[in-house]
């Protein structure tokens, strides 16, 4: 640092406070922020002036770098994916929400004109926000995830079978630890199911609180401050274990069954990729397969959160799915598996021909598998 003089010009020294450390991690064009300090003299004024000069680190190139990433692309296909998916549908979900709750027309035809005349084209698309807000990073949580984990489990199991597996010798038994009985893609799919559910599970509890006590939460704003007022951080997570229990099977078997009968159908038509139409119909294939075989889960999940609101809450999943089959037999452990299937099927095809279309234009066919 050096004080300015009156009879010489005004010369500046700079210091570079992260010039080493900088230069090793990445070589990007530097960025100067130039501080300039007055000190005031014994009589008050102001007397020597020092400047001081600071080199910042530019993030814009690794930035740059991280987005051209083929996780970065997936992830950015799956939200992408999941907000074109609700906004297609939120007409749907709108009409299909009025008449389970018996507002208006019974019909589908009569509930749309009269969301259309009361409220215009808009009214179709009302409370997509918070749907919006909840699928976008849930998709791109679960999207994402499947296609890195499947790809990791992948190169594992070929690295496995190449060398030798390691083992235990625990005396005279000795463990052999095999990934040949794994599947990368079932393995991706938990995965993918339970890293969506963790992450996005709070916004999940928020909307169902503001669709079943509207007076009670009348906005988002409401119902955090009331939620974390009443029951901290953990009111958010309430009806996790099953939530988790229900998704499990249910994502297992959704990505499951997408990749199988993907690759099966591509080999068996000896083609390459699939057309959007088929995208289509596959994801909502595998979407209503999926549903099917996780169903009664979802018929017990949603009869302890609702149990729960009203104070008589089965004591775990078993116990629940018990309690439907003892009150309405084996076929209540369908209730409601037609209507669930209405909203399955169009929404995972969807998701999927979208998905596939991103990854196209984000990716490239170079990179995909």
């Amino acid at each position: 640092m050096t004080p300015k003089s009156t009879s010489h010009p005004q010369q500046r020294k700079s210091f570079c406070a992260m010039d080493d450390a900088y230069g090793a991690i990445i070589d990007a064009v530097p960025l100067h922020k130039n501080l300039d300090f007055d000190f005031l003299g014994q009589n008050g004024n102001k007397g020597d002036s020092f400047s001081m000069e600071f080199q910042l680190p530019d993030f814009r190139r690794p930035i740059a770098k991280f987005v051209k990433t083929r996780e970065a692309g997936e992830f950015l296909s799956g939200a992408l994916a999941g907000a074109m998916t609700k906004a297609v549908l939120a007409p749907l979900e709108t009409i299909r929400t009025r008449m389970v709750v018996g507002v208006g027309s019974k019909t589908i035809s009569g509930s749309f004109l009269e969301v259309f005349e009361k409220q215009g084209w808009q009214g179709l698309w009302a409370g997509n926000a918070i749907n919006m807000i909840r699928i976008v990073p849930t998709q791109a949580i679960e999207l994402g995830t499947f296609e890195y984990v499947k790809r990791v489990m992948t190169s594992a199991k070929e690295k496995w079978s190449q060398e030798e597996c390691p083992n235990v010798q625990i005396g005279p038994v000795k463990l052999s630890f095999s990934l040949s009985w794994l599947s990368p893609v079932a393995v991706g799919g938990a995965a993918a199911g339970i890293a969506g559910t963790l992450a996005c599970h709070p916004l999940e509890v928020i909307k169902d609180r503001l669709t079943v006590s509207p007076d009670t939460y009348p906005s988002l704003s409401v119902a955090v401050q009331k939620m974390f007022k009443n029951g901290g951080i953990g009111s958010f997570y309430s009806g996790l274990s099953p939530t988790l229990i229900g998704m499990l099977p249910y994502s297992t078997c959704y990505y499951f069954m997408y990749d199988t009968i993907k690759k099966s159908y591509c080999t068996a038509q000896k083609k390459k990729s699939l057309s959007r139409p088929e995208m289509l119909l596959i994801g909502a294939l595998s979407g209503l397969t999926a549903s099917t075989i996780s169903f009664p889960l979802e018929v017990a999940r949603k009869r302890l959160m609702v149990g729960a609101l009203q104070g008589k809450c089965p004591p775990h999943m078993a116990a629940a799915l018990a309690e439907v089959v003892r009150e309405e037999g084996l076929i209540g452990l369908y209730r409601g598996w037609g209507a669930s299937c209405l909203k399955v099927m169009p929404s995972s095809g969807i998701t999927w021909m979208f998905y596939e279309a991103w990854k196209d234009i984000l990716i490239g066919d170079k990179d995909k598998q």
